[in-house]
């Protein structure tokens, strides 16, 4: 069961089943040790959680883990991940460990870690595993205190902020951890501004914070079109996922939203390289080209990305599901609030709007990410054998992260989720037809595995 809940670039579990708070004071300590044993007597560990009614009993569990390795605990309380990634920078704290379940259902909850100012993922998260699997656990006598940063976080976002009088802005916490941040940002930016399910409610009465699905932006689109606003911004659980509404009421996706950002950065710095994950539009990759930038594709997952951009010396990068990673007078790391202060700057000095620069984009017919339930045991499996299959027959694909098979009117992608019980698919080509002939191939290979393609 323990195994389970160590996943690729964080860890994530059922409360109660697979994530109880005896695991998490585990975590804690296991983490705590780990940290400890780079050589720090006394490491200072800034800790936060995000709105999720378990949350405050996983912090305390964690906290006590955290201070029985001998660890200087900060705990910077109530708010969104990027809070905490921002704590640890601007404290030069050793490490950070945030608990959230970030757009995961209620019934879950995780954390997301940091060492220094890196992520702390992959064999990092195994051997934090391992090691509360044998006891492997360091012991001593720390503290911890509170320490509120929420203003000082605000202060960094509107540092970057220009004058946004005359325009009309709604936004959409989806009752997340960055409501509380979004009210104080709001409240100090100019324009006009409609606040939605801005109260942390870690049940989620109006929607769940996903703005990868349609359907949780329905009330945005709504919000939009009744008030006559510019645009609309959402959030997901935990604040580090952007999604965007035109003044048409129509989504605007995050490779897109990675185009518009990308031209401003590039007009500062050009030839840098930006980087994208697979479920990217090949439209994304050709835009950040013929804008002179050096387009790279790589695998999807935050620490992931936030890894290449630091060996690739990369000022923006960006994910499809929201995920927008600014390294460009930032911190480089994924944060929701700073991504929107940094878009509504590109729309205001572009002189138009949300919709007109999503028009300017050149046009691509594709599916959404399409989510395909898959048993957490089987999921990998899938996508190798489909894998093999390709190799076999000699097609052309790239296997990054899952498969993206490309061929002559365009694309289809399946990989494994590595923090659902999905496999995620999409496709893209030249037209309606060609977008036909892609999904079909990509129905039939996971049919052979025994996945029915919804």
């Amino acid at each position: 069961m323990l195994s389970s809940i160590f996943r690729e670039y964080d860890i994530r579990g059922i409360v109660g089943d697979t994530l109880t708070v005896e695991i998490a004071q585990g975590i804690g300590r296991a983490f705590g040790s780990m940290i400890a044993d780079t050589g720090l007597a006394a490491p200072r560990i800034c800790i936060g959680c995000d709105g999720r009614l378990s949350s405050p009993a996983l912090k305390a569990a964690v906290v006590a883990g955290l201070t029985a390795s001998g660890a200087e605990v900060i705990d910077v309380g109530l708010g969104p991940t990027p809070m905490l990634y921002f704590a640890v920078n601007h404290l030069v704290a050793d490490a950070g460990i945030m608990i959230t379940g970030s757009h995961n259902p209620p019934s879950h909850n995780g954390f997301k870690m940091m060492i220094g100012r890196k992520p702390f993922y992959g064999a990092q998260i195994q051997e934090l595993g391992q090691r509360i699997a044998s006891g492997k656990l360091g012991q001593g006598r720390g503290s911890a205190r509170t320490l509120d940063v929420m203003d000082t976080y605000v202060s960094r976002l509107l540092a970057d902020a220009g004058d946004f009088s005359g325009m009309a802005i709604g936004w959409d916490a989806g009752n997340g951890a960055a409501g509380d941040a979004m009210k104080a940002l709001t409240a100090r930016l100019g324009g006009r501004h409609v606040l939605l399910n801005e109260r942390i409610d870690g049940t989620f009465p109006a929607h769940h914070p996903d703005p990868t699905e349609p359907h949780n932006l329905v009330q945005l689109q709504q919000a939009v079109i009744d008030q006559k606003l510019d645009l609309g911004i959402a959030f997901d659980g935990d604040g580090d996922r952007i999604g965007a509404i035109d003044a048409r009421g129509r989504i605007v996706s995050g490779d897109q939203l990675l185009a518009i950002l990308a031209k401003e950065v590039l007009s500062d710095r050009p030839g840098a390289t930006i980087i994208a994950d697979v479920k990217a539009s090949q439209t994304l990759f050709d835009e950040v080209a013929r804008l002179g930038g050096k387009p790279l594709m790589w695998r999807t997952g935050h620490s992931l990305i936030k890894t290449k951009m630091a060996e690739t010396n990369c000022p923006l990068a960006g994910e499809m599901s929201g995920h927008i990673f600014f390294a460009d007078r930032y911190f480089g790391y994924d944060d929701a609030l700073y991504a929107a202060v940094r878009l509504l700057g590109a729309i205001k000095r572009s002189g138009g709007s949300l919709a007109a620069l999503r028009d300017a984009l050149p046009a691509a017919v594709n599916t959404p990410e399409i989510r395909i339930d898959c048993p957490e045991e089987r999921k990998f499996a899938v996508v190798a054998e489909v894998r093999d299959r390709l190799q076999a027959r000699g097609a052309s694909f790239n296997d990054i992260d899952g498969v993206r098979v490309q061929n002559g009117s365009g694309w289809w992608l399946l990989r494994a989720s590595n923090t659902q019980a999905i496999l995620v698919g999409r496709a893209e080509a030249a037209d309606a037809k060609a977008l036909a002939a892609q999904m079909a191939e990509l129905r039939s290979e996971l049919a052979l595995s025994g996945v029915t393609l919804p």
